[in-house]
């Protein structure tokens, strides 16, 4: 399967509020965008799955307040490459392990929401020594991101089944492209715990005039087929991931909801999952932060960028 490349998609992008670089990391090509002082302490942030770099436009300038900020897109979205059958944790972490070296240079805070916090444990545990001061997993699915969880509800018991309905109907690399279709399964394929959890999680204002988010064009569905069916997180166990983590975490917990009785999660985390890490991170000997945020949408970054900022900074300056 070729790779593709951003200009292979040239005709879904649109302009944003800052510009746009690319890193050739040999086997992708890593999109980002940059702002703030370089004299500032260095901070990357990863978006979740379906998101591009440009979901942080609102947060980049209030955090360019206290440091550099570097705005990644992860393999398979947004204007880096599309690499079809590699998408794994691994990967990502490797990735940004190289884009640590090559474009930061130096000790850096890292910032992911949702999946993107998965990577950021991930970086937490495993990037090179010196790279990473600290780690923020913002409302991330350690876990619950997982086919067969050490602990808690899994994937399918969560929010997997929009994965897969996007896999369906959009196919990898966008190969079936059934917008209309999809539309129109929705109510019918999508149960009604992930429906609701859907608009408590990701609120829209006013739905996109083609019926699909900007994010979710620039995204490659085979993402969604990789989580639900275990493969991105098949070499990298949460648990294990957790265990070697090395520096110190702030962990944002958004909305959620539990049901006892059939044991699905509304919401991206649960609270027996979320004190499962704070045990294995502590064990570590590592410090854990927990901030619970039982209002707020999926995004923090994204609805409230100033909270984001200021949550960000104020944990920062604590640990300095």
């Amino acid at each position: 399967m070729n790779y593709l490349e951003a200009e292979d998609r040239a005709e879904v992008f649109v302009p944003h509020a800052f510009d746009e670089r690319v890193v050739d990391l040999g086997e992708v090509r890593l999109n980002y965008s940059t702002v703030g002082d370089p004299a500032l302490p260095p901070l990357v942030l990863i978006p979740g799955q379906s998101n591009s770099w440009w979901a942080y436009e609102k947060a980049m300038p209030l955090l360019a307040e206290a440091f550099q900020v570097f705005a990644v897109d992860l393999r398979g979205q947004g204007r880096s490459t599309w690499t079809p059958g590699r998408y794994t944790i691994d990967n990502f972490g490797n990735d940004l392990v190289r884009f640590l070296d090559l474009v930061v240079g130096r000790p850096a805070i890292v910032s992911g929401h949702s999946s993107g916090g998965v990577v950021s444990a991930w970086l937490a545990a495993f990037a090179k020594p010196g790279q990473v001061r600290a780690t923020v997993w913002e409302d991330a699915p350690i876990f619950a991101a997982e086919v067969t969880p050490a602990c808690g509800p899994s994937i399918r018991q969560g929010i997997g089944p929009i994965f897969g309905l996007w896999h369906k109907w959009l196919g990898d690399q966008w190969s079936i492209g059934d917008v209309e279709g999809m539309l129109k399964a929705l109510p019918r394929e999508l149960p009604s715990s992930v429906l609701a959890a859907l608009s408590r999680m990701v609120p829209r204002d006013e739905p996109a005039a083609s019926g699909v988010p900007q994010s979710l064009k620039e995204y490659d569905p085979e993402w969604g087929r990789a989580f639900v069916s275990g493969s991105a997180n098949a070499s990298c166990d949460h648990e294990n991931l957790v265990s070697h983590v090395k520096v110190p975490v702030l962990f944002t917990h958004h909305f959620h909801q539990e049901d006892a009785s059939t044991g699905k999660l509304m919401g991206a985390i649960s609270d027996t999952q979320v004190r499962r890490v704070e045990e294995l991170v502590t064990a570590a000997g590592q410090a854990f932060t927990y901030r619970s945020f039982p209002e707020m949408p999926h995004s923090m970054h994204e609805h409230d960028a100033r909270l984001f900022a200021d949550t960000v900074i104020e944990w920062v300056a604590e640990l300095r």
